[in-house]
């Protein structure tokens, strides 16, 4: 509310008025800088973004931490069952155990600084499209370390010394990546692969590059009708194969990674992986997992010595392998 307060100078004929009260609505508890509650769009345009884009978030198992480097993962063997002799004492059996560590990685982060004087120069909101930039850069990036961590599953070991307990799964097939016959057949073994190893049917996925997700919604035999299949060629989607929901990623990894770069999980290496040859990865969503130190938080500040706004997202995640025996790679060579 604008007050003012005159004061009638009689002898003089003056009007004297005092200083206006602003109500600063940028501050929180009229304290803090004068625009800190306007940063709340900004943060939420990074939130949707990467909601909106990442495709394994919600597809594989998620902890969260409140400190600490590292989660532990503990991992049992099976129980086995036998008849009992009539007069033997049961002493009881062992049961193998053993655990998996999933460590946080380095603090990734996706920034911009925009210039006070380009902002105002510019005929489009600067700041609301970097956000979504911001979002999605992390996304990808996310989605991108736990489809190399799927890919470590499927290249490893049993977890416990158990029978019952399966090695991941590598599937090659040199005509995969062009024939969708061959493809489904290899999706197909998947499946098998997955029933051998006791996984659950239900939350299983398949992720593909483009090209091959099309060339199976391409295929007669996949999405015909008469084969129970559920796709459409006119709309060029294609929901499941085997039983397996399938998705369509353009950043499934098909390349050497290595090193300590951030592709490769930092100084590391936590998600360092030789995919060159990958076509896609079947996995159920108890086959990696994600353990959450900072979870996707935005920053925004006003620097007045170079006139502008710096803004940054951040997350401070790592990726693991849990159950090999649930992950799948299908490869052509």
């Amino acid at each position: 509310m604008l007050e003012r307060t005159f004061y009638f100078n009689f002898l003089q004929g003056d009007i004297y008025m005092s200083n206006a009260t602003i109500s600063d609505i940028g501050k929180i508890n009229n304290a803090n800088t004068a625009d800190a509650l306007f940063l709340k769009q900004f943060s939420g345009e990074v939130l949707t973004s990467f909601e909106q884009t990442t495709v394994t978030a919600d597809k594989h198992m998620i902890r969260t931490i409140a400190s600490g480097k590292s989660a532990q993962f503990p991992v049992m063997g099976r129980s086995s069952a036998a008849y009992h002799t009539p007069g033997n004492e049961i002493v009881g059996t062992a049961l193998n155990h053993a655990e998996k560590v999933i460590t946080i990685n380095d603090l990734l982060i996706s920034n911009h600084f925009i210039a006070n004087i380009q902002e105002a120069k510019n005929h489009y909101d600067v700041r609301s499209v970097y956000s979504s930039e911001m979002g999605r850069a992390l996304a990808f990036q996310m989605d991108k370390h736990v489809l190399q961590t799927m890919l470590q599953a499927a290249a490893g070991a049993a977890n416990v010394g158990d029978s019952g307990y399966e090695a991941g799964t590598i599937i090659t097939d040199s005509d995969a990546n062009t024939s969708a016959a061959s493809l489904i057949t290899s999706i197909f073994d998947a499946a098998e692969a997955l029933d051998d190893g006791y996984v659950p049917s239900e939350g299983r996925f398949c992720y593909l590059k483009p090209e091959q997700y099309y060339l199976l919604a391409n295929a007669t035999n996949a999405v015909n009708v008469d084969f129970s299949g559920r796709g459409s060629i006119a709309e060029g989607t294609i929901p499941q194969l085997a039983g397996i929901n399938l998705i369509k990623t353009p950043h499934l990894p098909t390349g050497n990674v290595s090193g300590t770069g951030t592709d490769a999980g930092g100084a590391g290496g936590a998600q360092v992986i030789n995919a060159s040859n990958t076509v896609a990865i079947i996995a159920h969503t108890s086959a990696v997992g994600t353990v959450k130190l900072m979870d996707l938080a935005v920053e925004s500040e006003y620097d007045i010595r170079r006139q502008g706004t710096l803004m940054v997202a951040k997350y401070a995640m790592g990726h693991g392998a849990l159950r090999p025996e649930a992950a799948v790679q299908i490869q052509t060579a």
